[in-house]
């Protein structure tokens, strides 16, 4: 059963991914990252990774020897659709997904991904936020110093 990561190339898409893999190491998982768009999305579209992206994002996993995969699907689905069709099909036994400041007249107009995927998904999902203030000189941690992860 994997770790399912909803990643994005943005500051969201890392603290995600930085979940994921603590996440991933924490249950002795796997950990599949996919990358999607909306299937009408045009060429060049922002939250696809490029390939340069990908091969840093593999070189990473590989360098903390978690297992993994990632994938990019090109379908007609919905970021959430691809996220929560994959996490079935690979029995996930987590979604971790990033959050963005939004309005709540953007949220009205465009929805969200995170709330279709914290509400219709079939296992836990982590959401999590890019840290606003990083300290000078390193990264921030993943977890407060007194925080359990969820099992």
């Amino acid at each position: 059963m994997p770790v399912i990561v909803g990643y994005v190339p943005t500051p969201v898409g890392e603290a995600a991914l930085e979940r994921g893999i603590h996440e991933a190491s924490l249950r002795g998982e796997r950990l599949v990252i996919v990358n999607a768009s909306a299937g009408d999305a045009a060429e060049g579209d922002p939250a696809i990774a490029t390939a340069a992206a990908v091969a840093r994002v593999a070189g990473q996993l590989e360098n903390a020897g978690i297992g993994h995969e990632i994938r990019q699907p090109q379908r007609a689905g919905s970021p959430a659709d691809e996220l929560l069709r994959i996490a079935a099909e690979d029995e996930a036994s987590l979604i971790v997904i990033g959050l963005r400041r939004r309005s709540p007249v953007g949220k009205i107009l465009f929805g969200s991904t995170a709330q279709e995927v914290l509400l219709n998904a079939d296992c836990p999902v982590v959401a999590v936020k890019p840290d606003r203030h990083p300290r000078r000189g390193g990264r921030q941690p993943t977890m407060l110093p007194n925080a359990r992860p969820s099992r």
